[in-house]
């Protein structure tokens, strides 16, 4: 059955990423999952019976404290709660495996720490990933990197229906002045501006139409720039509540699961990020 699946831990990001993710299924009309993993914080070879018990039923608390938080935001949502135990990020992993997508707070300041489950989730799961920030939640935009990849095109078809759900603007950036952002490689064309500007501009018109004409009520707009992927994201995003990234790129290393720019916009976002999975070959 498809759902919302959010985690939450009680802190202030869990609480912002409950928002959203019932927001979010109240807008899809699915119900709401509320995950809490609670874990042993000692090392194995120290198991006290009475101990895990009590750290378990704090765990069991938490979620029910969460879960009441959400049916207060929507009384009319069937929220339910899923308690596991390990790790976070492949409890969650494992729990994303029927949900429309996985939601997650993060760190208000600063960049993601590497391993954190902000990050690790997008690189892996099969499922867009909102990770949620409270940055620019006054916006009223989704931005959309495409770069002409299938990949890219996913990301457009999230950040069309998040705009059309939401009743937002939305703005598909293209930065192109990168030799792997080049449609089919071809490094002529930073030679010439022009047809550099042309042939992109006509990659990225072409991967913006047909959601235009699926979703002729959202505002749309495009933007080439002559910058970096990562540069133009990272401008655009600070206008915007949403800026939507596919895992991986045109310009993406092969053995990388999680492309270079989704990756630095992840991590260094002030806004809320969803990271959009490639489609299966």
């Amino acid at each position: 059955m498809s759902h919302v699946l959010v985690g939450y831990d009680g802190g202030t990001g869990s609480e912002q990423a409950l928002r959203w993710a019932v927001e979010e299924a109240r807008m899809r009309r699915v119900p709401l999952t509320v995950c809490h993993v609670w874990r042993w914080p000692y090392p194995i070879t120290y198991l006290d019976p009475e101990g895990v018990g009590i750290v378990k039923r704090m765990g069991e608390h938490l979620l029910d404290s969460g879960v009441e938080l959400a049916r207060e935001m929507a009384p009319a949502l069937q929220v339910r709660k899923r308690l596991m135990d390990g790790s976070v990020y492949p409890a969650l992993l494992h729990a994303s495996e029927d949900a429309d997508l996985i939601v997650v707070g993060s760190h208000e300041t600063g960049e993601l720490p590497i391993g954190s489950t902000a990050l690790q989730l997008p690189a892996r799961v099969r499922r867009p990933v909102v990770v949620v920030r409270s940055a620019g939640a006054h916006h009223r935009r989704v931005v959309v990197g495409v770069d002409g990849s299938r990949s890219a095109d996913a990301a457009l078809a999230f950040g069309f229906e998040q705009a059309a759900l939401r009743g937002w603007e939305l703005r598909a950036v293209y930065g192109c002045w990168e030799p792997g952002a080049a449609p089919d490689g071809d490094l002529s064309l930073f030679a010439d501006e022009d047809k550099l500007r042309h042939v992109c501009g006509s990659v990225l018109e072409r991967a913006v139409a047909p959601w235009r004409v699926k979703y002729p009520y959202v505002e749309a707009v495009t933007e080439l720039m002559l910058e970096s992927p990562r540069d133009a994201l990272f401008g655009a995003a600070e206008g915007a509540a949403l800026a939507v990234v596919g895992q991986r790129g045109t310009g993406t290393v092969e053995h990388l699961t999680l492309g270079a720019t989704s990756h630095a916009v992840l991590q260094h976002a002030a806004c809320t990020v969803a990271v959009v999975p490639r489609p299966v070959e």
